[in-house]
């Protein structure tokens, strides 16, 4: 019998995914659990992923001419209640402050005190409140279009958490605009949803399908919510993005009026939009393995670490000089608009251990050098897309540093198409509808079928019996539903236009 690999992530994917990506999170040490219930610590390694993330949202926000502003994090509960849709949509979720100081009770004990005169919500999304705000801006056709994206944390008091995915406190970016006409916000609606899919697959090497969701999935108070949705390692959908067409609903509750060119009163065409640190979550769950995290270069913290193995101490400052003139030359080279970014990994700790480490934290490249290596002028390359490790010539392996950053990012991108395009499936029938979600193996019950292309006649009673049976939901109605072609809906057998992307979903 072939003796099993050993791995470093305890248990593997196979034995039991929801297990095993906490424990990815926890080796590669990107975030733990905190002291307060459903909150998370983003360590080091994990937020500099995060501040990557927002370096590259934020270009490609500013060069379509968004510009960034902050507005509070306490929401009056009068601004909620103007949008009945809205609030019925975040009630349950909502933390709320009552009081605004602390007092010492008879027993010693702080206990509230000063009772605010109206409670105050802890921002779950801005609509309400940058509405408000809007509405003191705008007169006149002159002020419009507002383009504004804010960076910001939002609370929703979720029951069951997992870090990345579900957390009570997250951090995330939301874009809210106003617009002169309908035709403006449903063009921004579908700009921001555009710059979503690209920087999902160009950056974060995540393919995602693009589409609109079903009147149930909309975002509360939209009248349209456009969304990308990515298939995991184990085939269950991430809703990984959404963009908001609010037509005036929201206006209207907030007043956000203006001077028409013709001279009357109109309301303005709102659109919300965001992304969160479940973006995280989502590329550990595309390129994460059973010995930790795989980082997509373009958003790797750092690309490459460069490891001095040193068994005499009588070695140590040439090894360390060939090391730190190693990584001056890699920084001088620029990788998809950052420079190289090198760490000489100089602990005293055990090699083994040390790179062992790196692994886990999915690093690309790892560059070991010993005393043999430097007399060859060479490195000990490792990559950590495929695990290949090869003896290289040090120029070599200079010169060649960005041409082997970009073929790790597009295996990255061609390894997770490839899953999904294994694992989606065009259903024509119900009984092999439900095969396909039905787990195969009992004791593996989180393992499901990928995404279900099938036929839908477009009622809520369908949509609903499904998800009741099955938790499967739509996760996507795709713009070019259409050139699918006919046919019969999947749960009735009435008529359908074409097809949806069916699946489970976190």
């Amino acid at each position: 019998m072939a003796k099993q690999k050993k791995t470093a992530i305890t248990p593997t994917r196979e034995e039991n995914y929801p297990e095993w990506y906490q424990q990815v999170v926890r080796a590669a040490e990107l975030a733990e659990n905190s002291d307060v219930r459903g909150c998370m610590v983003i360590k080091p390694w994990g937020y500099a992923l995060w501040e990557n993330i927002k370096v590259g949202l934020d270009k490609m926000f500013k060069e379509t001419g968004h510009v960034n502003a902050y507005f509070p994090l306490f929401i009056p509960l009068s601004h909620l209640e103007k949008e009945a849709a809205h609030v019925d949509g975040f009630a349950k979720e909502c933390a709320v402050v009552t009081h605004h100081r602390l007092e010492q009770g008879e027993d010693g004990k702080l206990v509230p005190a000063g009772e605010l005169e109206e409670p105050l919500i802890v921002r779950p999304t801005s609509e309400t409140i940058i509405g408000s705000t809007y509405a003191r801006w705008v007169e006149s056709y002159r002020d419009l279009p507002i383009l504004i994206n804010q960076w910001a944390n939002v609370v929703r008091w979720e029951m069951r958490t997992r870090l990345f995915l579900r957390t009570t406190e997250f951090l995330w970016q939301e874009g809210h605009t106003a617009h002169e006409t309908e035709a403006e916000a449903l063009k921004e609606t579908r700009l921001i949803l555009d710059l979503y899919k690209k920087f999902a697959e160009e950056y974060m090497a995540m393919p995602v399908l693009v589409g609109e969701k079903t009147p149930g999935e909309r975002f509360p108070g939209a009248v349209s919510t456009l969304c990308i949705e990515a298939m995991m390692q184990d085939r269950k959908a991430l809703q990984a993005g959404t963009s908001h067409f609010l037509g005036q609903n929201f206006a209207k509750a907030s007043g956000i009026q203006y001077s028409s060119r013709d001279g009357g009163k109109e309301f303005a065409w709102t659109t919300s939009w965001g992304v969160s640190t479940r973006l995280i979550g989502g590329m550990i769950m595309t390129h994460a393995d059973d010995d930790g995290m795989v980082m997509p270069p373009r958003l790797a913290p750092s690309h490459v670490v460069i490891l001095p193995i040193i068994r005499k101490e009588e070695d140590r400052d040439a090894i360390m000089e060939y090391c730190n003139e190693l990584a001056s030359r890699l920084r001088e080279k620029r990788f998809h608009e950052r420079d190289v970014e090198v760490v000489v990994d100089d602990r005293d700790i055990n090699a083994g251990e040390k790179g062992w480490g790196w692994v886990k934290k999915g690093i690309p490249i790892r560059a070991e050098v010993g005393p043999r290596d430097m007399e060859n002028n060479s490195v000990f390359m490792g990559r950590r897309d495929t695990g290949k490790k090869e003896g290289i010539n040090k120029e070599t392996f200079v010169e060649g540093v960005v041409e082997t950053l970009e073929e790790i990012q597009q295996n990255l991108l061609q390894r997770a198409l490839d899953h999904r395009a294994e694992h989606t499936k065009e259903i024509d029938s119900y009984e092999a509808f439900t095969q396909f979600f039905t787990p195969k193996d009992k004791d593996r019950p989180e393992v499901h079928g990928g995404f279900a292309m099938s036929h839908w006649c477009d009622a809520e009673a369908c949509e609903k019996k499904i998800n009741d049976e099955m938790a499967v939901t739509i996760r996507t109605v795709p713009f070019d539903r259409a050139e699918s072609g006919g046919g019969e809906c999947i749960c009735c057998g009435k008529p359908s236009v074409g097809r949806v992307a069916f699946a489970k979903s976190y």
